[in-house]
């Protein structure tokens, strides 16, 4: 089977597109008159309506949905709202989409009207067929439901005979939940009434009318329903015959009399039932183990024959007087008993309690384990060397024998003692049977402890018993062979977690073991013993770990470690290394044993231990629009008006020829402004002599400045004061607008300059909208040439032309060639400008759909400063949130966290070395015979400074430390700290 594909979570996209259809829904079930839930639960999840209706509509929709077998849970599963309760699951949906969107679906999907809620959102989501559901069909097929059933309110079980498994299954929404189970409740009345019905049917065979009328009226009362009153006169004639009783209470059927249709006696109900009290027999069926243990009772008891007293007593007792002890103490008393088959029995149960039940099982209530577990353990020295472990607790002893151990201090010569064992012949591959099973309970023992300790309590109750640290000094000196590598790596795990509680001088036993342990080969051995020193004292109120006395050898194999791809390793060996070189004296120890340049060199490299490098790109400025110094200079200079725009304006009334030549010739600009005088000199020239000539007026000096302001919302009038060579002077400026550098049409088509310039005339100063405009303003105005006047069309002559268009060279001599192939060069001076026109108008309006602006501002920017980014480097190391406040940014964690540390410990000890001192020394001594002979020879050379470790050590590395401080942003503040201990 290939592996399943993984559907992310069901959860709510709040889009608009969702809140729009939320709404539709509400206003739906709103005209509906229906209960409208937005977000409805399916467990501990929200539904998102949206996602539901889109799937199941693509999916055919209900109806369809509906018809096919186990559908609903494929949808569940397609949305991602599986849980482990599959049928449940797919119910819940199906009744949400039911109940909130099939009328929905009906309406909008299909485009016909749903079923009145009567019959739809206020049933059950039992089948489908939704389209199809009338009011009449489905109350039809309820009321058939329920004449079948035979009995007022109890649907009957029974298939119906037209109906056929297919046709079932075809119509079925999801399986049927089975009818409850009702426990029997027998009536308390008494026998007679058992008679009275006997008696009834009795009397009614001799009696012509009741024959006739009992069984219908029989029928017609069931259990529990109204009787006439007479049945409750049969209470109190209990003590009557038979025969007259039949007599005297027959039915009389509905010809004896009135009383039947008394409202008395209908409104007659018998008193509630009152429920029996059942006791629980035992049966064969019921309880088998009880009719087994008697069966072998049964049997034992004819094999032994008559029962001892002891027997007899114990059957007497009540049941738990003679249970004897729990498991605990009976595996405690195995233990302590000296009996191997019983300590074989203790020892198997206490390692499966121990770890089964390792964080309730303490030594503080079961007094006597640990000493029973430590004593069994030490037994593992008869089996390598020819001594037998005892533990003294004799305080008046002052020496003990060679395999006596102090209780109560502890052996401190526990390791010389160790050293001048004779060890016995042990095979690693082929051992006696009794050495094996001495040895598997051995183990047995050990890892019981080891099991227990991982308790904190356990822990510290152990670090209180002396003898267990004589036990780890003995365990992880037995000789180096296979079958003891388990035990060791158990004492080791031991160690690991008493060390927190211990205070372990240099000289201690346990202390020098450990060490002795980082000289292994072996990879557990070596991160076990590192993390059981690291942690020394890691619990004690006031004592540190000091870490003296590590040998040389060690601090050159965690430097040789430091450069493996082992990160466990690694992050084992900086925490010794961090606790290490927080201690001077240490300091000066690792200077003398190992290249300490090498050694801040790998720190700095572990600084950036699994970083992931990345750019980040920063805007520093948005993409503007940026008007030259030529633009700005020429603010004031309104361009000519073209031909073709001043007719149309002209066609204009005012003021919207006023509001219109305005934005053709002005646009925003918040930084500009331009005179009142200029603006209106401008519309002046451009009006005053072509109104005329039509006798029309022209709109007054205020009211164009008004409507300035009416155009262009952000621009105002305004009066400023300037300081001129002539002193103070008012100038009337109009703020927010510049005047365009080029013009443009009502439509926002831009219109661009001819440049042509003739020799010793001015530059030409009309605009056109396009290039063929251009083209033919050229031909005419500047090179004089006329159609014919037959077709209109140009003569293509021959002659001498020269090109005049800005700074073109081709043709700035007059030049031999015919007038179509000089017009055809013309022709790529026109296109080129207009296509550059163009495209400042296309960036401009880019720029302006990003650019916040006023409402009616209409910028054509001319020059498009695009947006200034710089590019930054980072690198993100291992984080950690705090727990007590998760809200806080993340940490820096993990092993550039403790190199950092490292360096920081180094940096603020070196210093204070005695290494530091004695080579001040030496450099002062040096830099005073070099002074001196310099001075012999008359040499005026200046001496240098003293150069000490931290110097030496972190003067190679600076460049990088500023790098990761840049970079790096969680190691940002520590890092702080060091480079200011450095000096940086």
């Amino acid at each position: 089977m290939g592996p399943t594909k993984s559907v992310a979570e069901h959860q709510i996209n709040r889009t608009p597109e969702y809140e729009e259809f939320i709404e539709k829904l509400r206003a739906f079930h709103a005209q509906r008159g229906t209960q409208f839930d937005p977000e409805p639960k399916m467990g501990n999840m929200n539904v998102d309506l949206l996602q539901l209706y889109k799937y199941i509509v693509e999916h055919g929709g209900y109806d369809k949905v509906s018809e096919e077998k186990l559908m609903w849970r494929k949808m569940c599963e397609g949305l991602g709202l599986m849980r482990h309760n599959a049928p449940a699951d797919a119910y819940t949906l199906k009744q949400i989409f039911y109940r909130q969107l099939a009328a929905y679906e009906i309406k909008t999907e299909h485009n016909k009207e749903p079923p009145p809620p009567e019959i739809l959102e206020h049933t059950t989501a039992k089948g489908g067929s939704l389209l199809t559901r009338t009011l009449e069909n489905f109350q039809a097929r309820v009321k058939a439901d329920k004449e079948e059933s035979g009995d007022d309110g109890t649907p009957s079980r029974e298939r119906r005979p037209e109906e056929t498994p297919s046709s079932s299954r075809a119509s079925r929404g999801l399986r049927e939940a089975p009818a409850p189970r009702v426990i029997f409740h027998p009536e308390t009345s008494s026998a007679r009434q058992t008679r009275h019905a006997s008696g009834q049917q009795s009397g009614g065979s001799g009696t012509p009318g009741s024959n006739s009328a009992h069984p219908a009226t029989h029928s017609s009362h069931p259990h529990g329903s109204q009787l006439p009153a007479h049945s409750s006169h049969h209470q109190m004639d209990r003590g009557r015959g038979s025969a007259s009783y039949r007599e005297s209470y027959a039915w009389p059927g509905p010809s004896a009399g009135q009383d039947v249709i008394n409202p008395t006696v209908q409104q007659f109900q018998l008193p509630g039932l009152q429920q029996m009290p059942l006791r629980t027999v035992d049966t064969p069926s019921s309880n088998p183990d009880l009719f087994a243990r008697k069966q072998r009772a049964l049997k034992q008891a004819q094999v032994q024959g008559p029962p001892s007293s002891a027997a007899i007593i114990r059957s007497a007792l009540p049941p738990g007087i003679l249970d004897g002890p729990n498991i605990y103490e009976r595996c405690l008393f195995a233990l302590r008993s000296g009996i191997r088959s019983e300590q074989a029995f203790g020892l198997n149960h206490l390692v499966k309690i121990s770890y089964e039940r390792g964080d309730k099982y303490k030594f503080s209530q079961f007094s006597g384990l640990a000493e029973g577990l430590t004593e069994f353990a030490l037994g593992v020295g008869s089996l390598f060397y020819h001594v037998d472990w005892t533990i003294c607790n004799d305080p008046e002893v002052d020496e003990f024998e060679e395999g006596e151990l102090d209780g109560i201090n502890g052996s401190f010569d526990i390791l010389d003692r160790i050293a001048k064992l004779k060890p016995k012949p042990v095979q690693d591959n082929f051992q006696p049977a009794e050495f094996t099973d001495h040895l598997t309970l051995v183990t047995e023992a050990v890892l019981t402890i080891r099991n227990m300790v991982m308790l904190p309590e356990n822990a510290w109750f152990m670090s209180e018993y002396m003898p267990l640290k004589d036990l780890l000094c003995i365990l992880l000196h037995l000789p180096d062979i296979d079958i003891v590598v388990e035990l060791k790596h158990s004492a080791l795990d031991i160690a690991e977690q008493i060390t927190p509680y211990l205070v372990l001088s240099a000289d201690d036993p346990l202390y020098k073991t450990l060490l002795a342990q980082l000289s292994s080969t072996d990879r557990g051995t070596i991160l076990t013993a590192l993390r059981a020193i690291s942690r020394i004292a890691m619990n004690h109120p006031t004592e540190t770990n000091k870490l003296s006395g590590v040998p040389q050898s060690v601090l050159q194999n965690l430097m040789d470690w430091l450069l493996l791809n082992d990160d466990e390793l690694m992050d084992a060996c900086l925490d010794f290394l961090y606790q290490y070189t927080a201690i001077v004296s240490n300091l000066d120890a690792l200077l003398q044993a190992t290249n300490m340049e090498h050694l801040v060199s790998q720190l700095v490299r572990l600084l950036s231990h699994g970083a992931k490098r990345g750019t980040r790109e920063i805007v520093v400025s948005d993409a503007s629009l940026r008007y030259d110094n030529e633009d700005s200079k020429a603010s004031d200079e309104v361009h000519s008006i073209p031909k073709d725009l001043l007719e149309r304006l002209l066609a204009m009334e005012e003021p919207e020829r006023c509001y219109q030549w305005l934005k053709c010739f002005f646009e925003e600009d918040p930084e500009s402004n331009v005179t009142q005088i200029a603006v209106w000199q401008a519309y002046n020239n451009a009006f005053l002599e072509p109104l005329k000539k039509k006798g029309r007026n022209m709109i007054n000096a205020a009211e164009f400045i008004r409507n300035i302001s009416t155009v262009y919302q952000a621009a105002g009038a305004q009066i400023v004061r300037e300081v001129t060579p002539q002193g103070e002077q008012q100038r009337f400026i109009i703020r927010g607008i510049r005047a365009r550098q080029y013009p443009t049409s009502p439509e926002g088509r831009s219109y661009f300059q001819c440049l042509w310039k003739s020799p010793g005339a001015a530059k030409c100063s009309v605009w056109n909208l396009s290039a063929a405009k251009m083209w033919e303003h050229i031909l005419q105005d500047h090179l004089d040439e006329r159609p014919n006047e037959d077709d209109k069309q140009f003569k293509n002559r021959e002659g001498e032309f020269s090109c005049h268009w800005g700074s073109c060279r081709k043709y700035s001599e007059p030049t031999k060639l015919n007038l179509f192939q000089f017009m055809s060069h013309i022709k790529t001076h026109v296109t080129t400008e207009e296509a550059a026109y163009s495209n400042f108008q296309n960036q401009a309006s880019a720029v302006e759909a990003h650019t916040p602006s006023s409402r009616n501002k209409r910028p054509k920017p001319r020059v498009v400063e695009p947006a200034k980014t710089i590019q930054l480097s980072y690198e993100e190391t291992a984080s950690v949130r705090d727990e007590r406040n998760p809200n806080a940014p993340p940490q820096a964690a993990g092993i550039p966290l403790s190199a950092m540390l490292i360096l920081r410990n180094i940096a603020r000890n070196v210093g204070k070395t005695e290494a530091e001192e004695a080579l001040t020394k030496q450099e002062e001594a040096r830099e005073s015979m070099d002074t001196s002979g310099d001075l012999a020879v008359g040499s005026t050379k200046s001496s240098n400074a003293v150069v000490g470790y931290k110097e030496r050590l972190f003067r190679p590395v600076m460049g990088r430390l500023w790098e990761v401080f840049t970079e790096n942003r969680l190691l940002a503040k520590d890092l702080s700290q060091l480079l200011q201990l450095l000096g940086a």
